[in-house]
């Protein structure tokens, strides 16, 4: 096995990134003679022609060899033009086991110049430049095991065939057949090798070569042996004229500019011009090009335009008869490709409305958002908003906001890099006027449509009821049949499709996803029962115990502290639940600098006339389990999602939001294991093993042995008047 060492080289150029260079350095078991002889020096150059190397060995002896591939000024190059040299390692005609590749341009670090060090074995190395558009810039390079045993080259030899006319001309096309023989060597033909045009690269010859080009033409041409010996070049010449012909129609010629383009239409970088001709008479001989005021060349390739600045490419054709056809253009502009953006926009927004004395805005409040990107300049690609701590959702028309109620408004913007602005905020207060709050049969600000707990993907519009779709769906109440729950949402969009809230499209997405929730179908798990919807009649259902009281909201939330403070729970005595998934959406509304302390409290018994506790409040703490709400950094060590007693969630795992900003929590509880979501991400897991990790906090903490009820209330707890939280669309499903 060769060791090898790998030498990585980071080169930026226009379209290429350097892909690497491997080399094996010589052994330092190998005999000082040995690598001595081996020792040799392998030279290829560049300039600015972008066709061909402007050197190449041909030959070498098989040990160690030391690359040099030079491309800078001194080797002609003018134009800054990158090239590499590469050794490919895919073909199985060819030797593998040198992997080379080498970026150098005038302009890097090396001037141009890098070296490389490898070990050749015998046999023949295939290489090439890597760079597109690079044309023919590749020859073969033969390794010899440099014994003398055969230092003779063969032998090369060619003919000419085809129809001539009577000055020796050959008719429409010449076929040149190449031959071969190494007897006076003996280590035999390897391969032959060809070349059309005194500069063209060398080329495997497998099968007579025709030249059906009209003019004068040199093919040259050359013998490789088993042992490495190349023989010298020899040459034909000969010319090729076009048969008769009454063709006097020149050839019709095409041109076409690609690249990537800014808005402008100009070119980043690199403009390619590609030209086309075709000719139905004698058939197209030559095209040609020119930049600018520049001379005439073949056109072989597509030409490649990387100076900044306004060009012209002409070009032209000429067919076999001899007709040119009229000269055309292209112009185009090129520039350097600006500087990433990395400026976010500037977002603005104003609220107007009618406002009362207190400044509060009467009846609805209309918030416009706007956003620029004068700096960045890649412009503005979207902006969104969230109410209330609701996901964001986009802007695309002022947003009315009429629920009674202090709201804030958060908005942002992205632009067309990715660049995001940070999130701003308006704060202001809708009060009621002669206009009813919407009577919705749900509460659901969800920015999708989810239908129990299949998501559509289609947003949650507001429709002309003032009612979100989620909220006309109704899927949280309890269906008797799944086909008349499907009859529902069909009368819904129905209407919704007539008014323009939704397209076909949308129409058969939120079907679709009604019909895979199974809501209603026999042996299908219920959906969410609201147990507090934000009326007076669901929350009269409710009971406070203990100290401290909650009041209604006009936005049909519910707010500790308030009126009254003190220890104390508001509990729904309805119904014991036994495995369930309970819902609700709180906010910490503690006044100044301070922060909401309260809880959910589940499965505890029934609070009144205990046995063993006369008060009602520590019914639920000391037979129940408290979930925790605290968000503050210091004080109590039981943060958000704890199950207070048992299991500490500390304020990093706690996925704190600002204050005033509404979360959703849910508590699912399977047998004996609580799992804790707030804003949909889970934030703790505790199976009720005991209270052996209870540390108690304060000297009347209750004991915790044994909790361990199958089933039990619902309550939410009640700190006291600086604790201050707010709970709304509390809901609940049995699993």
């Amino acid at each position: 096995m060769k060791r090898q060492r790998r030498v990585w080289t980071a080169l930026l150029a226009a379209v290429l990134i350097m892909l690497g260079l491997q080399s094996a350095p010589v052994s330092a078991q190998q005999p000082a003679d040995q690598r001595a002889a081996a020792a040799q020096t392998l030279t290829w150059t560049a300039g600015d022609d972008i066709t061909k190397y402007t050197s190449a060995p041909a030959t070498a002896v098989a040990g160690q060899a030391t690359i040099v591939f030079e491309n800078s000024t001194a080797t002609g190059n003018t134009t800054g033009m990158p090239h590499t040299l590469t050794f490919v390692t895919s073909d199985p005609e060819f030797n593998s086991d040198v992997e080379l590749n080498i970026l150098a341009n005038p302009n890097d670090d090396m001037g141009g110049r890098h070296t490389a060090e490898v070990t050749l074995t015998p046999g023949r190395y295939f290489y090439h430049c890597t760079i597109p558009g690079h044309g023919s810039m590749q020859g073969i390079l033969v390794v010899t095991e440099g014994t003398g045993e055969d230092t003779t080259p063969p032998q090369a030899a060619a003919q000419v065939t085809g129809t001539q006319n009577a000055q020796g001309q050959y008719v429409g096309s010449a076929s040149v057949a190449i031959s071969a023989t190494d007897d006076d060597g003996g280590s035999g033909v390897d391969g032959m090798q060809y070349a059309v045009g005194s500069t063209g690269d060398w080329l495997p010859y497998t099968a007579p070569v025709v030249v059906d080009q009209v003019g004068t033409h040199t093919v040259r041409y050359r013998a490789l042996d088993k042992a490495g010996n190349v023989s010298a070049e020899k040459s034909v010449q000969f010319t090729v004229v076009a048969p008769p012909s009454d063709d006097t129609t020149p050839p019709d010629t095409s041109a076409t500019v690609t690249g990537e383009r800014n808005p402008d239409g100009a070119y980043l970088d690199m403009a390619t011009v590609t030209v086309s001709a075709s000719d139905t008479g004698s058939g197209v001989n030559t095209i040609e090009y020119a930049v600018d005021g520049g001379a005439w060349q073949a056109y072989t390739a597509p030409v490649m335009v990387h100076q900044l600045g306004t060009h012209t490419v002409r070009y032209r054709a000429t067919d076999k008869a001899g007709n040119v056809a009229a000269e055309k253009s292209v112009q185009f502009t090129v520039v350097a490709t600006p500087a990433p953006d990395t400026t976010p926009p500037v977002t603005g927004v104003t609220v107007e409305g009618t406002r009362n004395s207190d400044g509060a805005y009467v009846g609805s409040a209309r918030v416009t958002v706007s956003a620029v990107d004068e700096h960045g300049g890649s412009g503005v690609d979207r902006i969104e908003y969230s109410i209330d701590g609701g996901p964001y959702i986009a802007y695309s028309t002022p947003v009315i906001v009429d629920r009674a109620g202090t709201h804030t408004l958060a908005y942002r913007a992205t632009d067309e890099a990715g660049n995001t602005a940070a999130a701003r905020t308006v704060t202001f207060t809708v009060v009621s006027s002669q206009v009813p709050a919407p009577n919705c049969p749900e509460f659901d600000e969800r920015s999708t449509v989810i239908v129990g707990e299949v998501d559509s993907g289609v947003p949650n519009r507001l429709t002309d009821s003032r009612c979100r779709i989620n909220e006309l769906i109704e899927d949280e109440k309890e269906w008797t049949s799944h086909a008349l729950f499907l009859k529902h949402v069909k009368t819904v969009l129905d209407k919704l499709l007539k008014q323009g809230v939704v397209d076909e499209r949308e129409y058969d997405a939120i079907r679709e996803a009604a019909r895979e929730s199974g809501i209603g179908r026999p042996g299908q798990t219920e959906g969410y029962r609201k147990i507090l919807d934000g009326s007076a009649d669901s929350f009269a259902k409710w009971q406070q115990v203990g100290g401290g009281s909650f009041a209604l909201n006009a936005d049909g939330s519910i707010t500790s502290g308030t009126t009254r403070g003190g220890l104390g729970m508001l509990w729904f005595p309805q119904r014991k639940y036994g495995d369930f998934s309970l819902r609700l959406q709180w906010r910490d509304d503690a006044p100044g600098t301070g922060n909401a302390n309260s809880g959910v409290f589940v499965r505890f018994p029934w609070v009144h006339d205990h046995p063993e506790e006369p008060r009602p409040e520590w019914a639920a703490i000391k037979y129940g389990h408290e979930v925790q709400v605290f968000d503050r950094p210091d004080g109590d060590m039981y943060k958000t999602g704890s199950v207070y007693g048992f299991d500490r969630v500390g304020l990093a795992g706690a996925g704190v939001t600002q204050k005033g900003t509404w979360n959703d929590y849910e508590i699912r509880v399977v047998d004996q294991h609580y799992s804790v979501y707030r804003n949909g991400t889970l934030i703790n897991e505790f199976d009720n093993i005991g209270g052996q990790d209870f540390v108690p906090s304060r000297s009347d903490d209750p004991g915790t042995d044994g909790r361990r009820f199958a089933s039990g209330y619902i309550g939410l707890q009640v700190h006291g008047t600086t604790d201050v939280v707010s709970f709304r669309d509390v809901r609940i499903k049995e699993l």
